[in-house]
């Protein structure tokens, strides 16, 4: 089984950093995977990616070194082990509430003793029948990783019991969700963040887990690496042409081109 590019880094105290890729076209995963990120987001809660797209992407990805982070919807536990099986090293669950939903995703994406995740072994995780059954499953546990989402105050209030179950890595705070679920939509300053991003620093280091966070510049991921963040979240890719085809706008107007934006 491939090693997990963001598991080595945090086991040697590293920062890994994460991007998100929303396109579907395979030669963004691949450029990406070969220009060395850790790991690619992979968001399949809001988008309408199939499994089968999925696995393609996964696959343009192997070329490279990045590791893919998928995210399925909340509660989509039986996804986990098809995107595992397709090539996913790691797990992002989303607006996870409790310590047994925390356990309920270990339990879907780590085999036997950690989990009860089901065995097939034909997937490129094995990769396609060619490892034997133990040594899989072992290497399985081992490099497979899970993000665990605290999206609102209630599960933030819970973030160290949820840290401290077996099989969580990483505890992430959502905090585009947590803002509008507290009545603040998109107020990333505010002081009830401020004070989650506390609480989940605390509560990793506390239970010997890592935690990360969207890092919305430079100078924002320095700063959460001095509260002892490790795993990074910048960027999309349909930000990035947003921001291209504007910067060609604000170019180009000045000689007289206009545009009909919608």
């Amino acid at each position: 089984m491939r090693p997990s590019r963001v598991k080595a880094k945090l086991k040697r105290g590293e920062p890994a950093l994460v991007t998100c890729l929303h396109f579907v076209d395979p030669s963004v995963y691949e450029m990406t995977s070969l220009m060395g990120f850790d790991a690619i987001w992979m968001d399949l809660e809001h988008h309408a990616t199939n499994q089968e797209t999925a696995a393609g992407l996964m696959r343009a990805a192997r070329v490279g070194v990045a590791d893919i982070l998928a995210r399925p919807a909340k509660g989509e536990f039986m996804r986990m082990c098809r995107l595992l099986e397709a090539g996913a090293h790691g797990i992002m669950y989303p607006r996870c509430a409790d310590v047994s939903e925390a356990r309920e995703v270990v339990r879907w994406a780590k085999f036997a003793p950690l989990g009860t995740r089901g065995h097939d072994g034909a997937g490129a995780d094995n990769p396609y029948c060619s490892m034997p059954m133990a040594e899989y499953i072992a290497a399985a546990n081992e490099e497979t990783f899970i993000v665990i989402q605290l999206e609102e105050q209630a599960a933030v209030d819970r973030a160290e019991e949820i840290a401290a179950v077996p099989g969580v890595d990483v505890l992430m705070l959502g905090p585009a969700d947590f803002t509008v679920l507290g009545g603040f939509p998109g107020r990333f300053d505010h002081p009830r963040v401020q004070a989650a991003v506390q609480t989940i620093a605390t509560a990793a280091r506390n239970q010997g887990k890592h935690w990360g966070t969207p890092a919305f510049s430079v100078e924002h991921a320095r700063q959460l690496m001095d509260l002892g963040a490790r795993v990074h979240f910048h960027m999309a890719d349909i930000v990035l042409v947003r921001r291209g085809l504007q910067q060609i706008q604000e170019q180009f107007a000045p000689l007289g081109f206009n545009f009909a934006s919608k």
